[in-house]
């Protein structure tokens, strides 16, 4: 019979927490080939702690990506406990959401996870239900268009995100607010055009980028 992993102490939960969000924010930067010893001392860690933590990139990025995806999930579930109005649950969602910088990670991360990979099933899931859940709410209540599911939200979120080439939009990020709130208003309820194709699951993207 196989013995249970030990629990890792508090300051090594700290410190591989602390890893994480350095390698997550360092990837944002500079990309997924961004040196370990930048990440460690972002982190405020050494590189034997890092590599203690994490034998290899492959491994990092896997863990960037559900804490990514786990991230994306809490915010969504707050927001539909914490809104009293359905609408503005989205609302808050979307803008918070996208802190995570969904569209600058998702190139980056794509090539270096498996996609089947348990753990990564799961926090899919977990999304897929949250953010589900806060667009259900909205759509319940009359304020969101009916032809719409989670994937077209987090697709919208990933290309409103999702860095741009060059250095001449350097005030991007200072648009993306603004940007948000016009999609949000081509969210509300009653829709004013028919839109072309058909509404994009969690499960609809994965398959089309396998």
């Amino acid at each position: 019979m196989k013995s249970a992993q030990p629990r890792l102490r508090a300051d090594a939960v700290r410190n591989r927490e602390r890893i994480v969000a350095a390698a997550r924010e360092a990837m944002v930067e500079f990309g997924a080939e961004v040196p370990f010893d930048e990440i460690a001392r972002r982190a405020g860690v050494g590189n034997a702690t890092l590599y203690r933590h994490f034998a290899d990139r492959r491994e990092l990025i896997h863990h960037v990506t559900l804490s990514v995806m786990s991230r994306t999930a809490d915010r969504a579930e707050r927001a539909l406990t914490e809104e009293p109005d359905a609408f503005e649950a989205l609302r808050r969602f979307v803008h918070d959401a996208v802190e995570e910088r969904i569209g600058a990670l998702c190139p980056l991360l794509s090539d270096g996870v498996d996609p089947a990979h348990p753990d990564l099933l799961a926090a899919r899931e977990r999304l897929d239900a949250a953010v589900g859940a806060v667009m259900g709410a909205a759509r319940d209540s009359g304020q969101l268009r009916a032809d719409l599911a989670v994937g077209d939200l987090m697709v919208a979120l990933t290309q409103l995100t999702r860095p741009l080439p060059g250095a001449g939009c350097v005030d991007f990020d200072a648009f993306v607010h603004r940007h948000l709130q016009l999609f949000l208003d081509g969210l509300r309820a009653p829709a004013r055009s028919e839109l072309p194709g058909s509404a994009a699951t969690l499960e609809d993207l994965r398959r089309r980028c396998s």
